[in-house]
């Protein structure tokens, strides 16, 4: 198992890391920690840079050769910014525990900048604009409202933390676009409700230091913009040769082997894993990651057997989005839809239940 990090990293917890309410080790667990019962798995701490398919050895960063029999490919995805000018210099993303490190030190310091001067504040100090109206945009937007109006209201009560704005920009005419319209509508009610500004039909069309300009011409000031706007394909399979789709996602087929190689497959974000009618690709999500990788796992048993790969069938067991504390939304297979406190327990479990490590789900069941 190769990775240029020796830890595994819960994503769908990195903002609340980055919004305080958890620590960094919290969704963070040594890999090798994972597989103390498998004798027959070593680890590698390195970053694969190149291949030779004749000789069947990847190439490491640090001139190393690592052959293999079988290759999958699981490398993720990371951010794109959609040509936005002065995004990628001064936006930051939510996929990796860097970034939400960054981003919870990046808001701390522009508290503490506000209450030493508070002049700072009209010049967009304590302005907070997040980009992107999918889940991992609308559960920052919440939970850094509520860090802002139950804690930082009493850490800094001569700053007058009202005047903080939270600004979730979100370019169709709707948040989380997988939900239903009432899961929708209740999200977006639940967010301005909570002070979030939340500005639909709306583009960002360029970021600087120092603010953020819109499609429609309105200029607002401010030192932290969040880029939670979508993410594409990990470059490497361009790297590697491999053959990919216009949005840089491997071509697989049925079964999740790449187009043209044999011994190869991928999984996850990186894949271009066909849906059920075989037309559209699976979105790239959670879900569909953890069950590919346990099917490509099994797809490669079959083939050491001498037995015919299977088709990979995804399994929709339904979609969550909490919104703060005790408020969520859920949706589950049989069209049931959840929302409010119901909905944010089962988010809780939900995610409890698949974070790595007895000792992680403790602290976090804690935090909580």
């Amino acid at each position: 198992l190769v990775d240029k990090h020796d830890y595994h990293t819960f994503q769908p917890l990195l903002y609340q890391v980055a919004t305080a309410g958890l620590n960094a080790a919290d969704v963070a667990h040594p890999i090798r920690g994972l597989f103390h019962r498998q004798r027959n798995l070593h680890v590698e701490r390195a970053e694969v840079v190149g291949v030779d398919w004749d000789a069947r050895v990847l190439h490491l960063a640090d001139e190393r050769d690592l052959p293999f029999d079988q290759l999958v490919v699981a490398v993720g995805a990371v951010a794109t910014w959609f040509g936005v000018p002065g995004a990628e210099q001064h936006a930051t993303p939510l996929y990796t525990l860097e970034d939400a490190v960054r981003v919870r030190n990046h808001v701390l310091e522009r508290f503490e900048s506000a209450d030493a001067d508070h002049e700072l504040i009209d010049a967009g100090e304590v302005n907070f604009v997040i980009v992107g109206g999918g889940p991992t945009g609308v559960e920052t937007a919440g939970a850094l409202a509520e860090l802002f109006s139950v804690v930082f209201k009493r850490d800094y009560p001569t700053l007058g933390v009202g005047r903080a704005r939270v600004v979730l920009v979100e370019t169709r005419d709707a948040l989380l676009g997988p939900f239903h319209d009432s899961s929708r509508r209740a999200a977006l009610d639940t967010l301005r409700a909570r002070q979030v500004e939340v500005r639909l039909d709306e583009t960002v069309a360029e970021v600087t230091a120092d603010h953020v300009r819109f499609a429609s011409g309105e200029v607002l000031p401010t030192r932290t913009v969040i880029w939670a706007a979508g993410v594409t394909a990990n470059p490497l399979p361009a790297v590697l040769g491999l053959p990919t789709t216009r949005g840089g996602r491997v071509e697989v087929g049925p079964d999740l082997r790449v187009e043209g190689h044999d011994d190869v497959w991928a999984v996850g974000d990186v894949a271009a894993a066909p849906g059920r009618r075989g037309d559209a690709a699976l979105p790239q999500l959670a879900p569909v990651a953890m069950q590919s990788g346990a099917h490509v796992a099994r797809q490669i048993g079959r083939v050491l057997e001498g037995k015919p790969t299977q088709r990979f069938r995804f399994r929709d067991r339904g979609t969550m989005a909490t919104i703060g504390r005790r408020s969520a939304v859920a949706e589950l297979p049989g069209h049931i839809r959840l929302r409010g406190t119901l909905a944010w327990f089962a988010w809780l479990g939900l995610h409890l239940l698949y974070l790595a490590g007895l000792r992680n789900r403790l602290s976090v069941m804690l935090n909580w």
